[in-house]
């Protein structure tokens, strides 16, 4: 599929006019996400592997695949919330709270999510509005300095008292403190046994924020992902 689908653009590109060819391809977008997104609202459970089709076309569907999470790292975030049973937090926002919030929507609990901008928020919500998914509380406002830290700044009033699973994708690494502010912000919201999924393991910032986290917390974290390394830490006590 990923073969015919390179010789297609391939020959679309040689023969059509650069802005007929973009139209083009982005109504392909359209249609390849919409006929995987029947298939995963459908069946999750039978969707979510590595390198499966349905996965790989939401990928390419979405349209962001440099920023996308890639299949290992989002496919472990669904199996989670495949096994959780209480709300999930989710820090950035794109692919994975369409497919997270959908799974949590089958699960009856919430997905609050967190985005700092506008133009993306506004398109994550709309695809969420279009296929009904009205399990995820999108949260889009301008981060906050806390001093030492740029990071979201959440409505805690208005949330859940207790999180079982995190998705760390957010705030973006060129920010003051990067991801860090999840745990000093969040802390106790995080239930025993909660799981925090921390993307971009690859790099030295992340590698450091998991082990400030380590320490805070109390919790050890094992790097994951063979392609594209993500952290993942597991709430052993508060």
């Amino acid at each position: 599929m990923n073969r015919l689908r390179s010789i297609v653009k391939s020959v679309l590109k040689s023969v059509l006019p650069l802005r007929i060819h973009r139209l083009l391809r982005a109504r392909h977008r359209d249609f390849v996400f919409w006929r995987a997104m029947k298939r995963f609202l459908k069946h999750p459970e039978a969707c979510i592997h590595p390198g499966g089709s349905v996965i790989n076309d939401l990928i390419y569907g979405w349209g962001n695949e440099d920023w996308s999470a890639r299949d290992e790292y989002l496919v472990c975030c669904l199996e989670h919330a495949l096994t959780v049973n209480a709300p999930i937090l989710e820090c950035g926002s794109g692919l994975s709270t369409i497919l997270v919030g959908a799974v949590a929507k089958r699960r009856g609990y919430s997905h609050w999510a967190f985005e700092h901008t506008p133009e993306w928020a506004h398109k994550v919500q709309r695809c969420l509005n279009k296929y009904k998914i009205d399990s995820v509380v999108l949260h889009a406002k301008p981060l906050k300095d806390f001093g030492s830290f740029f990071w979201y700044d959440p409505p805690l009033k208005s949330m859940p008292d207790s999180f079982a699973l995190v998705i760390c994708d957010g705030p973006p690494g060129s920010t003051k403190g990067g991801r860090y502010g999840l745990v000093p912000i969040m802390k106790e919201r995080l239930k025993q046994g909660c799981v925090i999924l921390l993307d971009d393991a690859g790099r030295k910032e992340e590698q450091e924020i998991a082990r400030r986290w380590e320490t805070e917390l109390g919790s050890p974290f094992e790097v994951l992902g063979r392609v594209k390394p993500y952290i993942k830490m597991t709430m052993v006590g508060k």
